[in-house]
């Protein structure tokens, strides 16, 4: 009989769940052992999200702390380094807190949400108001630290009087750490208290971090590096661990040999090219990494439907603000071919700023480059000269995300001039191929058009009736159906106009070798007999019109069938 496989752990954030459930792990305690030998006070890793920061950041807890069992370290990467388990497993109190919940349309909410993650934070250590080593006024400061109506003076020095009072409870200093720092930034950005939330989380950082003679180490989480001046003034002892940075390259995202045993674990391997072209080709440092994210989501689905093929799994869970903003700058032409190169899976050279505030992000075109970059929507490919860096999209789940949002955005523009759109309809209706053809080129020229230099002749042609979908679906009263949409071997579109005795049939063809005439004639072939002329003629609609486009590049040619 086969042994049970081990669960696999798609959002698991705890790492004693992990270990104790029987979870798969894929090891990456070498933090651990890097951290420690690599000393800094303070470090901040900036990541993009779905990369497992906060997994780590539990497992910095349970490795630290007091409490808890330690046999779930047994067998891993820091189980070999003897010294360092002497020295640190299990001898200090820490403080975890995370910053992700604070989310609020108001800053008066968003303080109280932060609040109550200190209140959260103290109540762990309930213990201290019976201690022997904290005299009166301490314990009165401890239950300061419990009040829901603390101001923010109060709030700023929390942390830092946690730590104090830790400190002379165990007799030993403490370790800190802070996951998603900078979520209640962005969301404050979002919602119009930027200038606010920046003066609470500095004053809370500033107090812990800098001015805590009881901290041992601090380790910080977040999207964004944000500018030393603007939240970690003076802050001597920070150490920036970015994705441009080679240390700790690979503990953060699956690497190539950790997939590959992940699927071979899971017998899955036969996945592994399509795994690899649609989750692969982040470049961290100097490490190729897959998002650990989509990669269990993915090997989760294949187990239960092996046909099944990949996706995107970022769509429903982070908001792709970021590549929506970038898009709408396309009406910049330079913008709009760069958006075009790369999506054919090309790669631009650009100059990165890593240091932003969530206020500067969208205020030039080149920060949305940086901004895309440190939340993961572009890669890094080769190495880095100076702030000078070549971009490209890590893969297809990435380039889902840019198509989506680049259709979504040409039907909006195609909403915005509804003059453009009826001229086209009444043409259409009209049997006036040429001003179809006329009207379609402009809309072709304002598309971005995904053409990918790679990718067959269906996926190109895949994109024209994508944009002529696009176009037709915005007239909300005409009926549209298209065959590609239902699976069945024809890849035409029918159209019915709100008058209800007319069905105009189209189909779309890629010319690849530029000429248009040939695949008009080819399309219209094919347009012969469809199922819809069937369909229509037992509705009793006898005006039937055919239509077949031909298209290549941001060229397209019209001809209607003689009936």
């Amino acid at each position: 009989m086969e042994m049970r496989k081990k669960k696999l752990p798609i959002g698991i954030e705890n790492f004693e769940k992990l270990r104790s459930d029987n979870f798969y792990y894929i090891d990456k305690t070498g933090l651990i052992r890097e951290l420690l030998n690599n000393w800094g006070e303070v470090n901040l890793f900036t990541r993009p999200r779905r990369f497992g920061k906060t997994l780590n950041m539990s497992m910095l807890e349970h490795f630290f702390s007091l409490n808890g069992d330690k046999h779930i370290f047994d067998g891993l990467d820091i189980s070999k380094e003897t010294a360092l388990r002497e020295e640190y497993m299990g001898k200090y109190p820490v403080i975890s807190v995370s910053l992700k919940g604070i989310d609020a349309r108001s800053y008066e909410i968003a303080y109280q949400m932060a609040v109550q993650i200190i209140i959260e934070a103290a109540a762990k250590f309930y213990f201290l108001l019976e201690s022997g080593k904290l005299n009166e006024h301490d314990k009165a400061a401890y239950r300061d630290l419990l009040d829901k109506n603390m101001n923010e003076g109060m709030f700023g020095s929390s942390l830092r009087k946690l730590s104090g009072m830790l400190e002379k409870h165990y007799g030993t200093k403490v370790i800190v750490l802070i996951d998603e720092y900078d979520v209640p930034l962005a969301k404050a950005h979002a919602n119009g208290y930027h200038d606010q939330m920046i003066s609470l989380i500095r004053s809370l950082l500033g107090e812990v971090l800098k001015t805590n003679s009881s901290l041992k180490l601090a380790v910080l989480t977040g999207c964004l590096r944000i500018s030393k001046e603007s939240i970690f003034t003076g802050l001597n002892n920070l150490k920036v661990l970015t994705i441009a940075d080679e240390r700790f390259d690979e503990y953060f995202g699956f690497t190539d040999k950790e997939v590959k045993g992940l699927l071979e674990y899971y017998d899955v391997l036969d996945h592994y090219e399509a795994v690899k072209r649609w989750y692969d080709g982040y470049q961290f440092g100097n490490v190729e990494v897959y998002c650990p994210w989509d990669v269990l989501n993915h090997c989760d689905r294949i187990r239960s439907e092996p046909h099944v093929q990949p996706e995107n799994y970022w769509l429903n869970t982070s908001s792709n603000d970021a590549v929506k903003r970038f898009i709408q700058e396309s009406a910049n032409i330079t913008t709009k071919r760069e958006i075009e190169r790369l999506v054919a899976g090309e790669v631009i050279t650009k100059e990165i700023h890593q240091e932003l505030t969530y206020a500067e992000v969208y205020q030039s075109i080149d920060n949305i480059w940086s901004l895309l970059f440190t939340t993961g929507y572009l890669t890094q490919r080769g190495k880095a000269e100076g702030r000078r860096m070549k971009l490209a999209i890590p893969n297809l789940a990435i380039r889902d995300i840019f198509e989506t949002q680049i259709m979504e955005f040409f039907k909006e523009n195609v909403r915005e001039d509804g003059d453009m759109l009826n001229r086209f309809c009444d043409a259409l209706r009209n049997k006036d191929a040429e001003n179809v053809e006329k009207i379609f080129t402009e809309y072709l020229r304002k598309t971005i058009s995904i053409r990918d230099t790679a990718a067959r002749t269906e996926m190109k042609e895949n994109f024209y009736h994508g944009v002529l979908l696009g176009i037709l679906g915005v007239k909300t009263r005409w009926g549209i159906s298209s065959n590609r949409e239902m699976g069945e071997g024809y890849a035409d579109i029918l159209a019915e106009p709100d008058t209800g005795d007319m069905g105009i049939i189209i189909e779309v063809k890629y010319a690849h070798d530029g000429d248009l005439d040939e695949a008009c004639k080819a399309a219209l072939r094919q347009i012969e007999y469809t199922k819809y002329e069937d369909d229509l003629e037992d509705y009793g609609v006898e005006n039937i019109l055919k239509y077949g486009i031909a298209c290549y590049k941001k060229r397209c040619k019209v001809m209607l069938a003689e009936k």
